[in-house]
């Protein structure tokens, strides 16, 4: 370069600083240090599909966390950002979305949500050391294979089956075990089962549908034929709430207890009337949590109705902020090796702690009852 060329250069720089310095940004633009990069949290969910009302309520958690959190100075100062991938509930997809995060350098997920695209996408994620909290997925399975980064934040189902057939056998001397032959609804209906047998209680009925079948005409003529007072169904919300409708509208009397998978408000609009009285196993009502009051408020105030789940996924990115904060880090290995020491983290489901396998310690899981409430709603 000549030193013609050079004078025009300086010139021409010291314009265009003397013509920014009165707006502020000179300095910005040509003395500070370049920004630092976004604390990216991919959202591994089912966000359109039947399960897609499961997938918002985790989309929702996740960008409100990341919001507030923001407001209050970040990730160890750094901006948070919501990287959406659509599982669409599907194990195939869910392992191709895992990849692409993989590939795409981000570190820190919350989900997926079913059991079934949970175990092959969690295999994913642990094999390349991204730190993945599932809020809802239940098998054993996905703790129990030593993935140092993998941890979830409902419980598992051997400790929701085992609740479940407490209260089944108590209850009823005839019990139909149902599901929607999907990995986690049969993992989880076969639990269930097998908790009765080994209390030596034998299932009237053992009956399955497609996952998405809309015909339940058949299964309801049998449950009614098997006299069953209770049918523990294995599935999501779709199915459980037409076989609801329709045992009511027979006039069966038959009580249906769901797991977490019905765990939706569409389980009562499908349902009905026949959804009062419907059991399900889930830990406390995290909406009715003082924890989580002013959360509900102001979703509530922007017109929004948040489900369990919402608060699950709030929770799980509150948990990754206090991690990065005890850790001084926001690199996976490190935020792992602080939530498996038995931190303790505050969250809007109260106090979360987790054990060695990635398990919470306290999954809490009773019978609920779904009730109508004093607006005529029935909810949870």
């Amino acid at each position: 370069m000549t030193a013609r060329v050079r004078h025009n250069a300086s010139h021409a720089l010291a314009n265009l600083r003397h013509a920014l310095a009165g707006l502020g940004l000179a300095s910005a633009l040509v003395f500070s240090a370049p920004a630092l990069a976004d604390v990216r949290i991919g959202i591994a969910a089912p966000l359109s599909g039947s399960d897609a009302v499961f997938g918002t309520q985790i989309r929702l958690g996740v960008e409100q966390a990341i919001a507030d959190i923001n407001a209050d100075g970040g990730f160890l100062g750094q901006r948070g950002s919501a990287v959406p991938g659509d599982d669409l509930g599907d194990p195939k997809r869910g392992s191709e979305i895992a990849a692409g995060f993989v590939r795409d350098k981000v570190q820190l997920v919350v989900g997926p949500f079913s059991s079934g695209v949970a175990m092959p996408a969690s295999a994913i994620y642990g094999a390349a050391g991204v730190l993945a909290i599932t809020p809802s997925a239940t098998a054993p399975q996905i703790t129990e294979r030593g993935l140092a980064t993998i941890f979830r934040l409902g419980g598992r189902d051997d400790q929701q089956s085992a609740v479940a057939a407490r209260y089944l056998a108590d209850h009823a001397t005839k019990i139909a075990i149902l599901h929607d032959r999907t990995t986690a609804g049969k993992a989880l209906a076969d639990a269930v089962r097998k908790a009765l047998l080994a209390d030596g209680v034998k299932d009237a009925l053992y009956a399955s549908i497609d996952k998405g079948d809309k015909d339940v005409g058949p299964l309801v003529n049998r449950l009614k034929t098997s006299g069953a007072q209770i049918a523990f169904w294995g599935g999501t919300q779709t199915e459980a709430g037409l076989l609801v409708r329709q045992l009511h509208d027979a006039g069966s009397h038959a009580v249906l207890m769901g797991g977490i998978g019905i765990a939706s408000d569409e389980f009562a609009t499908l349902a009905g009337p026949g959804a009062e009285g419907t059991l399900m196993t889930f830990p406390a009502d995290p909406r009715q949590r003082p924890d989580a009051a002013d959360l509900l408020h102001r979703l509530q105030a922007k017109g929004t109705e948040p489900d369990a789940y919402t608060f699950y996924a709030y929770a799980a990115v509150q948990i990754i902020q206090q991690a990065a904060g005890l850790a001084k880090s926001l690199d996976p290995s490190a935020l792992a090796a602080t939530m498996h020491g038995g931190t303790v983290f505050k969250t809007v489901l109260g106090d979360v702690a987790f054990d060695m396998k990635g398990d919470v310690t306290t999954p809490g899981y009773g019978v609920i009852p779904w009730r109508k409430g004093p607006t005529g709603r029935i909810g949870f």
